[in-house]
């Protein structure tokens, strides 16, 4: 299993930590953040791919932030990606 911590930009969470086993999304926390958005996302993406994870949250937008904390998660993911 490998973690993945990251430092969120231009959103309210502060940290985003990620566990990712064979290609899936195992676990997320946000420290900070809307705490039922936050909660929700992290549920949802259980199980997902990281490739999965990617196309769906990238791009999202926060009102008129230029970023999100799903789009984060998708950064956080592609960074990971390109280790």
């Amino acid at each position: 299993m490998e973690n993945i911590s990251y430092a969120t930009h231009g959103v309210c969470s502060r940290k985003i930590d990620i566990a990712v086993e064979d290609g899936k999304i195992v676990s997320v926390k946000f420290l900070g953040g809307c705490a039922g958005n936050t909660q929700g996302v992290a549920r949802l993406l259980v199980g997902m791919t990281v490739d999965e994870a990617i196309e769906r949250l990238e791009g999202i937008r926060c009102g008129f932030k230029p970023t999100s904390c799903p789009d984060q998660v998708a950064k956080a993911l592609k960074e990971y990606k390109n280790k």
